[in-house]
């Protein structure tokens, strides 16, 4: 039984959403995310001006005058939404947590899917595989997957990125859209994040938390990592104690953005004290422009 709450608020997410969709995102999408290709629809009679090499020599010879091959683009695709549902996911020191920015977007990108005729799918995962929705059409089926993404608890403490792209790997044998939402809080995960950017269109929604990168000045405090539970305490009134947490929080984001640049893979960088338009704005004009 869903409660009361969580149906308000898969109301006003899908209110909110579709307002973005219909007067934003909708065109953007299908722009950014082309077909699989070009296939066969019809033989039409030629027409001058037509491109000579469609014509269908075999339907010309038997009806005695020219007929060409007309084919669309294959539109139908399927987008695959890969959500980090570890415990760092309900962090968030603003007016969200992490793991609310992440169902926001993927609301989005779910709705505007289906507005252009696409499948959608669901894995969420912790350091195991928690759930799994296979693609399907249609609102009531993204609304099904919203209702997971608010109600479905990790059973797992940690994070794999490797056991969720892998699994996916073995599920989709087609080329679809892979969503890939997460902090990135994890490690060794490279090699079947490769593997996955080749044989699907891999993008990696990066969501962050602005507290998680500059520790405040606040005394000593503890500091409890939410997966593996250590916890240590924290000087937090040190100058040097800041100035090297930060200088290791810049480092390994500065690693990451160079493997993704190096791997030409897609990213979109989001924080949950700022407004997520403009970077998915941004990410659909890179898109767009490289075609």
């Amino acid at each position: 039984m869903i409660s009361k709450d969580i149906l308000k608020k898969i109301r006003k997410l899908e209110i909110r959403t579709k307002g973005l969709v219909n007067n934003v995102f909708g065109g953007e999408y299908q722009s950014a995310f082309k077909g699989r290709g070009m296939e066969f629809s019809e033989v039409r009679e030629y027409h001058f001006g037509d491109d000579i090499r469609q014509i269908d020599w075999n339907v010309t010879a038997r009806n005695g005058e020219p007929y060409i091959k007309v084919f669309e683009e294959e539109r139908e695709q399927t987008l695959m939404l890969c959500v980090d549902i570890s415990p760092s996911g309900f962090f968030g020191s603003r007016s969200q947590t992490k793991m609310e920015l992440a169902i926001e977007i993927c609301a989005v990108l779910a709705f505007s899917a289906i507005k252009n005729g696409d499948k959608v799918g669901l894995l969420l995962f912790s350091d195991k595989i928690e759930k799994v929705v296979p693609p399907k059409k249609g609102r009531t089926h993204v609304l099904r997957l919203i209702r997971e993404l608010y109600t479905t608890s990790p059973s797992g403490t940690n994070t794999s990125i490797s056991e969720a792209l892998s699994y996916v790997n073995r599920l989709l044998n087609r080329k679809a859209i892979i969503i890939l939402a997460s902090d990135f809080q994890d490690r060794n995960f490279e090699k079947q994040h490769r593997i996955t950017a080749r044989k699907h269109d891999l993008v990696n929604l990066m969501i962050n938390d602005t507290l998680e990168e500059q520790l405040p000045d606040v005394g000593v405090v503890p500091l409890r990592d939410p997966e593996s539970g250590e916890q240590i305490i924290v000087d937090t009134s040190s100058k040097s104690v800041r100035l090297a947490y930060r200088n290791k929080i810049e480092e390994r984001k500065l690693q990451m953005k160079e493997y993704l640049v190096r791997n030409r893979m897609d990213s979109i960088d989001v924080y949950t004290n700022q407004s997520y338009i403009r970077p998915l704005i941004n990410f659909f004009k890179r898109r767009i422009s490289r075609f």
